[in-house]
């Protein structure tokens, strides 16, 4: 395939995908009227496991898990409480407002970086984290104090597990060579039945089987899941990882947008401030981010140049690193 033609390629494919993840949030807003939080959440990311399963054997890949332990730990905080407080503060909250909340997530593994992983925060950073509290400031509204704080709560806490849960999966990429893929699967297949034995512990009412709660079932395992890593995977191999990493932005922008259209949950004028910080933190963060990643491939091209190979030539660097975390 033409290299030009690969790269129109994965850029398509990575709008696709920020859409089939943005309009989700609209999806599991609308099926948090037919099920309990925690029902919904053990049977999609269960479906979802089993998708992630399928593709593994698709693509030949091991379906033998590595370090069984930290596996689970990233179980627990990815899949066991991330998905199951997002569909919960999804409740009693709004789709855009609870996706740009969670994707506050940069804003919490800044510090916990800096305490665990020894990545010191510099410079503009602490100016994105500032305008992230502002953009958090606005949309708590605490003059306004009929809002659901327990929605916010709950997303907020979303985002510190799921800031957590790439803290473990650095370290444990750092000491253990793992196959993302394989590594996603397990976690989430043993972080969904931590999810079914709580959905079967809490009292509940049954799931309303309507034909839109089986459509954003298939929705969620199938699209959100399944075809959306293999997707994500693709781009991985084509684009630099910093460019693919931007498309987490517009995420939460498509949430936003699905349910002000769709939902008609227009932000308030607070509200819409804050998105508003939080999108231009994030902007900074990730700019940030990129430059870093240039900077570091460009003194690593330097320090190989003078380091001759036996055949007299410069020993080889790969830039644009495929790796997602």
């Amino acid at each position: 395939m033409n290299k030009k033609y690969e790269l129109k390629l994965a850029a398509g494919i990575l709008v696709l995908l920020s859409l089939i993840w943005g309009y989700n949030w609209v999806v599991m807003k609308k099926v948090a009227r037919l099920a309990d939080p925690f029902d919904f959440s053990a049977i999609r990311t269960l479906l979802g496991a089993l998708a992630l399963f399928a593709v593994l054997a698709w693509r030949r890949g091991s379906l033998r898990p590595v370090a069984l332990g930290p596996t689970l730990l990233l179980g627990l905080l990815q899949t066991t409480a991330f998905t199951a407080l997002i569909q919960w503060a999804l409740v009693g909250g709004g789709a855009g407002k609870t996706a740009v909340l969670v994707y506050a997530m940069p804003f919490w593994l800044l510090p916990m970086a800096w305490v665990f992983l020894g990545e010191r925060v510099r410079g503009l950073q602490w100016g994105a984290v500032a305008m992230a509290l502002v953009g958090l400031l606005f949309i708590l509204d605490p003059w306004k104090p009929e809002g659901n704080l327990l929605s916010t709560a709950l997303a907020l806490l979303a985002s510190v597990a799921w800031a957590a849960s790439a803290i473990v999966l650095k370290r444990l990429r750092a000491r253990v060579a793992v196959d993302l893929l394989s590594l996603t699967a397990w976690q989430m297949l043993l972080g969904s039945l931590v999810l079914c034995a709580l959905a079967w512990w809490l009292p509940s009412e049954p799931p309303q089987l309507t034909p839109y709660f089986v459509a954003a079932l298939i929705y969620n395992a199938l699209l959100a899941t399944g075809l959306a890593w293999l997707m994500w995977l693709f781009i991985l191999d084509r684009l630099p990882a910093g460019l693919a990493g931007l498309s987490s932005l517009a995420v939460p922008a498509v949430g936003v947008l699905s349910g002000w259209v769709e939902l008609g949950e227009r932000p308030s004028g607070p509200e819409a401030i804050g998105m508003a910080c939080i999108a231009v933190a994030l902007v900074l963060v990730s700019a940030l981010a990129l430059r870093g990643r240039r900077l570091q491939c460009s003194a690593a091209t330097e320090r190989s140049a003078e380091t001759a190979r036996p055949d007299g030539l410069p020993t080889a660097v790969r830039c644009g690193s495929t790796d997602a975390s």
